[in-house]
């Protein structure tokens, strides 16, 4: 089964870095969508078909932590498997999106580690790969 993935990042370096990493990481990829925030990413939840979502905290117009909280309010996305990526150090904010039944990585990450945390949430691997 291919992954549809929704990139939220408010820098364009990042998401970008986000991208190359996924690719490099030989999980089956299908449609990688892009969002410079949170309100964006929820726009294309809505017009897309995402497996999994990959949010950053601190974006301007709706951060990471407000998209989190609006998505689990609705019944269609309360199990959408999200995975902070982010350069918050503050212990309550990254509490907040783990009560959220996200699962956080730092900035900055290593390949191996977003593989595994994709694999643990989904279930998918490369062996699942067309």
């Amino acid at each position: 089964m291919a992954l549809n993935i929704l990139v939220v990042d408010d820098s364009s370096v990042m998401r970008s870095i986000i991208i190359k990493t996924l690719k490099l990481t030989d999980l089956p990829l299908g449609d990688i969508w892009e969002a410079e925030n949170g309100e964006e990413g929820l726009r294309l939840l809505q017009e897309k078909w995402i497996d999994l979502a990959l949010v950053d905290i601190h974006m301007p117009v709706m951060d990471g932590e407000e998209m989190i909280r609006r998505l689990r309010k609705k019944d269609q996305y309360e199990n959408l498997p999200v995975i902070v990526i982010s350069s918050e150090s503050d212990p309550c904010k990254i509490e907040m999106m783990l009560k959220q039944g996200a699962t956080f990585i730092h900035k900055p990450f290593k390949p191996e580690i977003l593989k595994e945390v994709i694999i643990d949430i989904t279930g998918v691997n490369y062996e699942d790969k067309d």
